[in-house]
């Protein structure tokens, strides 16, 4: 058989897990789909992100707090211990966390993960020009699988490398991460390209997918990712990549997004007939505020945010720091900002704790828990707005912001008997720090997002850790660390010895 492998991953033992069946019925020469069919299906089972565990990020943040090991007439929650030891690594930003000596719990060894789902975008790409189909089926394909490709190569640059206009970081020079373009064996190993090399191709990749998706594919569920997810995303990397041309292009994106699809969905329609919140998250598969979702539940990933045991306080839970940026409402007649009654799930301590995300479906085995949602870009284009308008003075693009931002808040606010009262900051500094806050309050706990705004942002972080034995320890993560680009894990080492590690 022929292997298709990628060197900086744990070589796999299967070419194409789900598809083994189909691929054993060809010779070793000749084992090869034969339509566009069979290459769709391989995409979707080896291509598409669409269940497991692929971040743990929100540890690294001030979005969680540690609660300690809880007892229970003295004995430590069993349940509980696991979700502690998981976490502490991340949580006390531990430099060695993904080194052989600490066990590597599912959903933190992201290296590994995006790196064997890139390798199944390069195998139906690669075999795109041998099998039978109309050339809009595969511009269809070849177009999601470019989207895929660079979406798994940008969440690795971010994760790996450093921000790409922090301090010091040079992008002709500082290392970005192995870019696999190809489903085929290579002699030797593989190598850092620069950081802008990397975003280079990332974009490249991107901006191919815009133009095949658009002419090509007609999106058919929020599982499927079209040319409004792609576009969602081009704003994203312009955002974080950060050239002065790139606030433009922002904008650009988002207008592009906006000509698919620009209704955010009302919380207010998540009540029940008993005047509380459903279990359907916003990520909910059939809501149109959403682009693309995958993943898998987050409600039902204990990993980290251990399954509740009666009554006693979980390890890791949602911070204080986070919940009292929300403002509530004085009563059940108005609840003032939704997202707190909404975004999480709540444990019982003396009332109603913020606990865990809740951006997905309740009790749904194959609902998501991040992706793409049109929030996400209407702060993107307040943000580029804000800066170019602190930078320029054009008054026009304050008064967008302030469009954007309101929108967004009149659909996040409980309206249903007190009318929404609009922000109206007229100073570009103290605008964007409310933007800043208003960024935290909607994405929270959601895709690393937190964790992208502290890199970039150079936000210290500061941690108070509660460990089995009930001692606190106070961790620092001061502002442009090394570890804003995470050590790769020594698994990927071991399996590449040109892969070169990040400074700790």
């Amino acid at each position: 058989m022929k292997r298709l492998m990628i060197f900086s991953l744990v070589l796999l033992t299967a070419v194409l897990g789900s598809c083994k069946k189909f691929l054993a019925e060809y010779s070793q020469d000749e084992m090869r789909p034969s339509t566009t069919e069979d290459l769709a299906a391989i995409m979707y089972s080896e291509a598409y992100p669409y269940s497991g565990s692929f971040d743990n990020l929100d540890l690294l943040t001030d979005d969680v707090q540690s609660n300690g090991l809880a007892n229970s007439a003295g004995v430590p929650v069993a349940a509980y211990v696991t979700p502690l030891e998981n976490g502490t690594p991340q949580f006390t930003f531990n430099p060695m966390m993904f080194d052989a000596n600490n066990t590597i719990p599912k959903g933190a060894n992201l290296y590994e993960t995006y790196y064997s789902k890139i390798k199944g975008c390069n195998v139906v790409m690669d075999n795109l020009d041998k099998v039978s189909g109309s050339e809009q089926t595969k511009n269809a394909i070849l177009g999601q699988c470019l989207f895929l490709r660079a979406f798994y190569h940008f969440r690795l640059v971010l994760l790996y490398s450093l921000p790409y206009t922090a301090p010091g970081v040079d992008p002709d020079r500082s290392l970005g991460i192995p870019l696999i373009l190809t489903s085929q064996v290579r002699d030797g190993g593989i190598v850092r390209p620069t950081l802008k090399q990397t975003y280079d191709q990332i974009e490249q990749d991107l901006l191919r997918a815009a133009t095949l998706l658009k002419a090509n594919y007609m999106q058919t569920s929020n599982f499927r990712a079209g040319a409004p997810a792609v576009h969602a995303c081009l704003t994203r990397f312009y955002l974080l990549r950060n050239l002065e041309t790139d606030l433009d292009k922002v904008i650009e994106y988002a207008g592009k997004t906006f000509e698919d699809r620009s209704s955010l969905t009302p919380l207010t329609t998540f009540f029940t007939s008993a005047n509380s919140i459903s279990g359907t998250g916003i990520y909910d598969g059939a809501n149109t505020e959403v682009l693309w979702v995958y993943g898998g539940n987050s409600r039902t990933d204990f990993t980290y945010f251990a399954a509740l045991t009666g009554g006693a306080v979980p390890p890791f839970a949602v911070s204080s720091n986070l919940t009292s940026t929300y403002e509530q409402g004085p009563n059940t007649s108005n609840y003032g900002d939704l997202r707190y009654q909404m975004y999480f799930t709540k444990y019982t301590n003396g009332g109603n704790v913020p606990y865990a995300s809740a951006k997905s479906t309740a009790n749904a085995a194959g609902s998501g828990s991040k992706g793409f949602r049109l929030a996400e870009v209407y702060l993107n284009r307040a943000e580029a707005l804000i800066r170019r308008f602190i930078k320029t003075g054009n008054v026009a693009d304050r008064t967008q912001a302030l469009v954007d931002l309101n929108y967004l808040r009149v659909n996040r606010y409980d309206t249903r008997n007190t009318p929404y009262v609009p922000v109206n900051i007229q100073e570009g500094n103290a605008l964007f720090t409310f933007y800043q806050q208003e960024r935290r309050r909607e994405l929270a706990l959601e895709d690393g997002f937190r964790w992208q705004d502290i890199r970039r942002w150079a936000i210290p972080v500061t941690h108070n850790y509660k460990g089995a034995d009930g001692q606190s320890t106070v961790y620092n993560l001061p502002a442009n660390s090394p570890l804003y680009a995470l050590p790769i894990p020594f698994n990927a080492l071991i399996n590449n010895p040109d892969l070169e590690q990040n400074p700790r």
